[in-house]
């Protein structure tokens, strides 16, 4: 699957019309028509953008990693985000609160 189908599968799955996706990125409507209509792909200098009106990560949208039938098997994350401080704090527990955290997680499940 080329990038684009993955960009108009994500909208698709967000709700997001062409024009709110083109509101958010600054990114003409006609553009992203094209990419549709001829299936191309956005130019590199707009994957961020892309990215974060979307809210994934570029290796999601570039990879195809965003868990659509297969598992994944390892995730990036961005030091000063909520997920990289979560992971920091998890390492930093004994393996008996690490078991505690892991029946609580279940429970929340």
């Amino acid at each position: 699957m080329i990038i684009s189908e993955r960009i108009f599968m994500i909208m698709e799955e967000k709700g997001l019309s062409q024009i709110e996706f083109a509101r958010k990125t600054g990114i003409s409507q006609s553009t992203i028509s094209d990419w549709k209509r001829k299936k191309t792909n956005p130019a590199s200098d707009k994957i961020m953008v892309i990215c974060e009106a979307l809210g994934v990560s570029p290796y999601d949208l570039l990879q195809d990693t965003t868990g659509r039938g297969k598992e994944i098997e390892y995730r990036v994350v961005t030091p000063g985000t909520d997920n990289y401080d979560i992971l920091e704090r998890i390492e930093n527990l004994d393996p008996k609160q690490k078991e505690r955290l892991i029946g609580y997680l279940s429970a929340l499940e």
